[in-house]
């Protein structure tokens, strides 16, 4: 199996990209925000690979993040979803979009997604929120250790949960900034 793939982009299609290894040309499918993001034709890429085997055909899918890889794996466990709608699903929503829809339950933002009708939107948040707990897992584990931080510097637990909930909508990845951000929040309320 082929695990991942350097070398150099040899010719970019509307859905694939054919990068030559020593002069072997893989051809890789890959969501078209990847896709767009990928180097010039002659430039070295980097991509993991999914080798995605059936009877008749044998098909390379590329990410540029493990993450992507493991999302498109586990999208393929999802019945009613094969790789092309994966990839779609991949396409359609960058990765952050994507966990944000499932963790809020945005069916209408995963309907965006083209072919991915109601039903199967709710199977995917169905399965994908146990499947992913890196998720939530993520997010919890942030947003506990700064509510504790809050809680540790004298406030109150459900008024600094209250203001968290706020700015950790934000988007903030390390527990300074949203420390930093949920802090002037509250400042600012209470003086104001």
């Amino acid at each position: 199996m082929i695990g991942s793939l350097r070398g150099i982009v040899q010719s970019r299609r509307p859905d694939n990209v054919i990068i030559d290894v020593k002069g072997v040309g893989y051809l890789v499918n890959v969501p078209l925000n990847i896709l767009a993001n990928l180097p010039e034709e002659g430039n070295e890429v980097f991509l993991y690979i999914y080798t995605h085997v059936r009877e008749d055909n044998l098909q390379l899918f590329g990410f540029t993040s493990d993450n992507e890889k493991k999302i498109f794996m586990v999208l393929l466990g999802i019945s009613g979803i094969g790789p092309k709608m994966a990839l779609n699903i991949l396409s359609g929503l960058s990765y952050e979009d994507f966990l944000a829809a499932l963790d809020t339950e945005d069916v209408a933002m995963l309907c965006r997604i083209p072919g991915l009708g109601k039903k199967t939107a709710h199977r995917l948040i169905l399965e994908l929120r146990e499947k992913l707990p890196s998720v939530t897992g993520t997010k919890d584990r942030l947003f506990e250790d700064t509510l504790s931080a809050l809680v540790n510097l004298g406030y109150k637990k459900n008024l600094a949960q209250e203001f968290l909930e706020k700015t950790y909508k934000q988007g903030f990845t390390d527990i300074e900034g949203l420390l930093k951000e949920t802090l002037k929040q509250m400042t600012g309320k209470m003086h104001g």
